[in-house]
Order: structure tokens, then C-alpha cells, then sequence
């Protein structure tokens, strides 16, 4: 059977780890994975044990035809036929599979539903990291204030803030170039506030939850120590994580240190906010 690959929009064989066409990466090769839910009930124990919030804040509807704009979700109807689909902001709706396949259709709504984790959980620590760089580039607007406005006043001032900002930028930011590094052993490459990791074993690219990684480099601030150009793997531009005029974006840091293969990793904290109205899913996709 062939799937439609989601980025490249090409006809793919559903047996393919990655699209041929584009490289990105195919939700149907993980199908079989260990401890993946393969029936309606297993997904809805599933979602529950993760400690998601409830369904019409989440907007993934399992086991349920909801007619609502807005809204993933999985049903079996009255043909006996399992339906995944997406009602968009319009409220028409929007088929990703109808058949007999009961496993191939969970698979279907549980990776959209663990990438929705993955966005939810960069959007809230993105929320905090700015919330943060605000207090203290408050802080730090206060301290050098006055040295600004005694440039203003004098001679050439202009130009002695032009300087004064240029040093001031430079000592606070210490964001690394975009591009591949080589660090204690292990491939990464950064982009967008973002950090991506390198798979051996899968040759493949996945989001680093490792703020730890980040951290390092910048006590150490020394970037270009780590940094390197090409890639004896898989380059990473071919991978979908790669944000080519925000094509492929699942942009956003992350501070949570988990594992992909790790069934916990899509545990949700009760103390975080899920805004699928906003900062969710575009609703005017059809997946």
C-alpha cells in the first residue's frame, strides 16, 4: 500500500523508513514498534497514562466522530471501516485514511498526537525562555540607562551608542552559528534556538531534549572549537527537521531531557499550558 508522505506530498510505499523523495521521515515504518497502542482502546489507556490534558483541549478525539471545527481524531463507523481524519478551522473535513487496517489507523492519530506533544511541550518552554530574557533584558536596560544617555548628550553620540549597543550585543549573546558541531563525541546541528542529534543507529536526525548540550557550550563559549562543516551520516538538511524557509519548522529550545524511544517521554506536566487554538496545529492543513 502506498501513503502520501507529508511534506513532499509524494506516494510513498508504506514500508519505507523515509521518503525517497524528500528524506523526510515515514510514520508508517515505527508501526510495529514495541509498545505502541495498535487498537482504539490501547490509545485511549495510552493517552490517559500519559496524563494529557482532556480531550477538548488537546482537540484529539479518540474512539469519537466529532463534528466540531477543529478537532483530530479516530473512529470506527458503521461499515466497520476505521476513520482518521481532521476537521479544520472551517469545520470541512479532512480524511487521512478509511479502511479495514485498525493498527495502521491508530498509528496514524498516535504520531500526529505525539508530535503535538513535541510542539506543545517547545511552545511552553519557549513562553518561559522569553518571559525570562525579558526580566533580564529589563535588568539590564536599567544598569546601562544612565551610560546611554550621557553618549546622547555628548559629541558624536550617535555614534558612541552604535558602539556601545555593538558591545553590549556582543557580550549577551551567545547564540552559535548555525551549522553542524561535533561535541564530547556526538553530532549535533543547531538551528532556530534549536538543537538536533545525530542517530547512529537509525541514521537519522531527532530533536536533542538535552539542555545540558546548550548549557556546556555556552559556559564554555567557545563554539567554533565544536563546530564543523559536512557530515559522515545523513546531512541534516535532507532530514525534516531541517526548516528551509519554514517549510519543515518544529523550531523552539528545550530544556526537558528524555529519550524518543522512551515510552515516558510523552508524559505531560499538569503545570504546563496546551493552546491548541493558537500555538497547536495549523488548522487549515490538511494534517
Amino acid at each position: 500500500m502506498k501513503v502520501k508522505c507529508d511534506y513532499c506530498q509524494q506516494l510513498v510505499d508504506e514500508t519505507e523508513k523515509s521518503c525517497p523523495n524528500c528524506g523526510a521521515p515515514m510514520p508508517t515504518a515505527n508501526r510495529t514498534a514495541l509498545e505502541q497502542p495498535k487498537t482504539i482502546e490501547q490509545l485511549q489507556e495510552w493517552y490517559k497514562a500519559r496524563n494529557l490534558p482532556p480531550e477538548n483541549v488537546t482537540r484529539f478525539f479518540i474512539g469519537k466522530d466529532v463534528k466540531e471545527a477543529r478537532a483530530f481524531g479516530i473512529y470506527k463507523n458503521s461499515n466497520g471501516d476505521y476513520v482518521v481524519y481532521k476537521n479544520k478551522s472551517d469545520g470541512s473535513r479532512a480524511i487521512r485514511y478509511q479502511g479495514s487496517d485498525e493498527e495502521y489507523a491508530v498509528n496514524e492519530i498516535y504520531q500526529k498526537l505525539k508530535a503535538e506533544i513535541v510542539n506543545q511541550k517547545s511552545h511552553n518552554v519557549s513562553q518561559t525562555r522569553s518571559s525570562s530574557s525579558s526580566k533580564e533584558t529589563g535588568s539590564c536596560l536599567g544598569s546601562i540607562f544612565g551610560l546611554i544617555l550621557w553618549c546622547m548628550i555628548k559629541p558624536f553620540g550617535i555614534a558612541l551608542i552604535a558602539i556601545i549597543a555593538a558591545i553590549i550585543l556582543a557580550i549577551f549573546d551567545h547564540s552559535p552559528a548555525e551549522g553542524y558541531y561535533r561535541y564530547q563525541g556526538n553530532d549535533y546541528y543547531y538551528q532556530d534556538d534549536s538543537w538536533y542529534a545525530y542517530d547512529t543507529d537509525t541514521d537519522s536526525w531527532d530533536y536533542a531534549y538535552n539542555g545540558s548540550i546548550l548549557d556546556d557550550l555556552i559556559n564554555d563559549e567557545t563554539y567554533s572549537d565544536y563546530r564543523y562543516y559536512g557530515h559522515e551520516g545523513s546531512d541534516f538538511e535532507d532530514s525534516s527537521w531541517y526548516d528551509d524557509d519554514d517549510d519543515y519548522s518544529y523550531s523552539s529550545s528545550s530544556s526537558y531531557s528524555y529519550s524518543w524511544d522512551s515510552d515516558s517521554s510523552w508524559d505531560w506536566d499538569s503545570g504546563n499550558s496546551w493552546d491548541s487554538w493558537d500555538s497547536g496545529s495549523s488548522w487549515n492543513n490538511n494534517w
